[in-house]
């Protein structure tokens, strides 16, 4: 999967189909999207192109919410699900104020020349999020492209989003948390040095930091630890 890292490293393309959203996670309701979104791209002869903002709509508005997966994580989600191209546009002052119809005009027709495009059923863009998808239904007549709207995944009764998944950590509802993303939650890092306390108790320690100012789980769990080849029984602190 390509990776472009800003509007400015995008060259304009000869055709594509196009969804957006922040994809946090990448769980089941994002996994729908996103297949469709492959489908239709080899149907038509096309790239698919993932559009994702950083820092995220939410958080640069100071509604700062723990992220469930960082960008490594997403990414290598992403690449999995066979996306072609992934375009990650800053999200400053001067993109906020852009309106619904210019981000159409300027961003998913002038540089990607968008052929197609697909969005969730929740979807809102644009300048005091303005834009969604009747607004995208009715260019389409006139701008050549189509649209294509995926309902929401449910779980047990429950729509599946972000902030559904972030709720249930909170509770400490992994059953759950696994069901709505597909398979087990996880956080992945480098480990480092500590302060090796783990010597002064008889029990050897793994630290690990967590690059995210705020985690979307926090508590003491029980687990279960593989290190080449050998399990070992644990226990998991975070926090």
């Amino acid at each position: 999967m390509q990776f472009i890292r800003g509007l400015h490293n995008l060259k304009n393309h000869a055709g594509s189909v196009v969804t957006i959203g922040n994809f946090d996670g990448v769980h089941v309701g994002h996994e729908k999207i996103i297949l469709r979104l492959v489908e239709s791209a080899k149907a038509l002869g096309l790239p698919s192109v993932l559009i994702s903002f950083s820092p995220t709509p939410q958080c640069f508005f100071g509604r700062e919410q723990a992220t469930l997966s960082n960008f490594k994580e997403k990414h290598q989600l992403l690449d999995r699900l066979g996306v072609d191209k992934h375009l990650l546009i800053y999200f400053n002052q001067t993109f906020s104020e852009l309106k619904a119809k210019d981000f159409i005009q300027q961003v998913l027709l002038d540089k990607l020349n968008m052929k197609h495009c697909l969005i969730g059923d929740d979807f809102r863009f644009g300048k005091k999020r303005q834009g969604d998808l009747g607004l995208l239904q009715s260019l389409s007549k006139t701008k050549g492209f189509s649209v294509e709207n995926t309902q929401s995944v449910l779980c047990n009764d429950c729509r599946a989003s972000s902030s559904e998944i972030r709720t249930l950590l909170a509770h400490g509802d992994l059953a759950a948390v696994t069901q709505m993303l597909g398979r087990e939650f996880s956080i992945s890092g480098k480990i480092i040095h500590g302060q090796q306390k783990g010597r002064t108790i008889g029990f050897p320690t793994i630290n690990i930091p967590i690059k995210r100012k705020i985690s979307p789980v926090l508590g003491v769990f029980a687990t279960t630890v593989e290190v080449q080849g050998s399990v070992f029984q644990g226990v998991c602190n975070i926090g």
